[in-house]
């Protein structure tokens, strides 16, 4: 397998404008290796209590993705999170977020795991992220996500990662927290002298920011009409992205111009219903059509 993810896996409970769905697949880790699955071999690492049904697993495990990462902690459950959206989409609330077993979580990586040539740090502490990244051995590129928490409550841990990885992704507000710069062209300029060699601003409906030193430009969202679950929009896309570039084994400026748009053909995928819902029943035809239909948007 050529990319590794560590990151959350999650029973979430989603209540939108007209639906309430209970007990279903999330976390970072889990949406982020669906959508990588359609590009690269995945191996997933994370923690899960007693109360994780074993088909989630399978669910994964028919996509290709190694699952042998996946920790039980017996007499634990699962990270689990409630939230609500409003009527526009685009905001939510958190209802209830019990971290049970991810609290304590402290990934050991078995030995080939640790020569993966292209990692994600999904969203969670960064403390953890470090840990790590102290087992790999020499990858080609690391990449991180994060969210306003860990700002707060370890900014100085965030800070030593931000010098040991190529690249971040967040979003706008995490930005403008992150730097307290309100202008977003001048929060990815401030977070990109932190450390990383490029930077990612997700923007949610409006798309996202690329910023490296030699070129800073702007991906549109896919026009996608019918939006049914939001959640795991961001960590798809990070899948989307960082699976073409390890099946690319590349991301030299263009590949990763072409990986952040397939990063948003899938966001706009998942949307389109709960959970994996959507994906399950894509393709990577699908997903090469709807591109297609994006690089042809994009052009003028």
């Amino acid at each position: 397998m050529s990319l590794l993810v560590v990151g959350s896996i999650a029973i979430d409970s989603i209540h939108t404008p007209t639906e309430v769905r209970e007990n279903i697949i999330g976390g970072s880790a889990t949406h982020f290796s669906y959508a990588a699955s359609f590009f690269s071999g995945v191996r997933m690492v994370g923690v899960v209590g007693e109360d994780w049904q074993e088909e989630h697993t399978q669910l994964f495990s028919e996509r290709g993705i190694d699952t042998s990462g996946i920790e039980v902690e017996k007499g634990g459950k699962t990270f689990r999170w409630t939230g609500k959206y409003h009527d526009n989409m685009n905001d939510r609330d958190t209802l209830e977020v019990h971290l049970n077993v991810l609290e304590n979580f402290s990934p050991t990586l078995a030995e080939d795991a640790t020569r993966c040539p292209f990692v994600f740090l999904a969203n969670g502490s960064p403390t953890t992220q470090l840990k790590v990244l102290d087992q790999m051995t020499g990858p080609r590129l690391v990449v991180a996500d994060t969210m306003d928490l860990w700002i707060e409550i370890e900014r100085d841990e965030l800070k030593t990662l931000l010098n040991r990885i190529d690249g971040l992704v967040l979003n706008d507000s995490e930005a403008k927290l992150l730097t307290q710069e309100e202008n977003l062209v001048k929060a990815g300029q401030k977070v990109l002298e932190m450390g990383p060699k490029f930077v990612i601003l997700k923007k949610g409906e409006h798309g996202a920011m690329f910023f490296s030193e030699k070129e800073t430009y702007v991906m549109p969202a896919f026009p996608t009409p019918h939006v049914i679950d939001p959640t795991g929009a961001g960590d798809s896309f990070a899948g989307g992205m960082m699976g073409y570039l390890a099946e690319k084994n590349d991301f030299d400026p263009k590949t990763l111009k072409e990986a952040m748009a397939y990063g948003t053909v899938v966001a706009s995928l998942i949307v389109e219903d709960f959970s994996m819902d959507r994906l399950k029943g894509a393709s990577r035809d699908e997903i090469d059509g709807r591109f297609a239909q994006y690089r042809q948007m994009l052009t003028f």
